[in-house]
């Protein structure tokens, strides 16, 4: 025979054998995967709570061409603010300072370059409130006592009114799933026998008001009523997704 043939016979032989030993190892993998037959299902579940905490935060700001004199007022201020809410009843650690600033403000023209006008002394605390129903009593008690603005009222869950619900969340979003992976296992021909894998996530957004402002507290004392708060609901929520089995 040619020596050339030769080599192109060995060639092939060579190849054959490579391909012969090779088809059963992908063959197997291909086996395993295809005997296990899943369906993957994702669903939510949810459920309305009332917030049973509120974070309040006031702010004092006080202005003085000497800035001394500024920060000794609104420090006598929000001595006194903070004695009043705890007062109140608000416990020493539900309350927290949270900014203190000092800022110049100059003079729009001056023939001898930049010149002080004032300065505005600034600071402010944030209050927990563990009874949302006394959000607008706390309100009016810390703009009487020299809060000139309120920044922000979070409405939020307490951590173990959070936990509690999450079970029962997670639950329905589990339900959700189950129903769905019945219905197509059923219109297949199929049913389920198992659970391959859960992938679980939850979340909820806190209602948010800001910049609620207060000009003077006369008009709160004329009102004869407490502010009125509504905390509304909060939409607690759970996203899972299973993939289940069948047969």
């Amino acid at each position: 025979m040619n020596p050339v043939y030769k080599k192109l016979a060995l060639l092939v032989t060579v190849l054959l054998f490579l391909s012969a030993t090779a088809v059963p190892m992908v063959s197997a993998d291909t086996e395993s995967d295809s005997d296990e037959k899943v369906i993957m299902t994702s669903a939510s579940g949810e459920v309305m709570a009332t917030p049973d905490r509120a974070q309040l935060t006031f702010s004092v700001q006080t202005e003085n061409a000497d800035v001394k004199i500024a920060q000794q007022e609104n420090a006598r201020i929000m001595d006194g603010l903070v004695r009043a809410i705890q007062g109140a009843g608000i416990a020493k650690e539900d309350i927290k300072t949270v900014r203190y600033s000092i800022y110049p403000y100059y003079e729009d023209a001056s023939p001898f370059g930049q010149k002080i006008k004032y300065y505005q002394v600034t600071s402010s605390v944030q209050i927990t409130m563990r009874d949302v129903g006394r959000t607008g009593e706390i309100i009016d008690i810390a703009v009487a006592n020299g809060a000139n603005q309120v920044d922000s009222i979070n409405f939020l869950l307490s951590e173990e009114l959070e936990q509690s619900l999450r079970a029962e969340v997670l639950t329905k979003a589990v339900d959700r799933t189950k129903t769905d992976a019945d219905a197509v296992a059923a219109a297949i021909g199929m049913r389920i026998i198992g659970v391959k894998e859960v992938s679980v996530g939850q979340s909820y957004s806190p209602v948010l008001y800001q910049s609620a402002r207060y000009e003077s507290d006369a008009a709160m004392k004329g009102a004869g009523v407490p502010t009125p708060i509504e905390p509304g609901e909060l939409k607690v929520s759970a996203q899972v997704s299973v993939t289940y089995l069948i047969q």
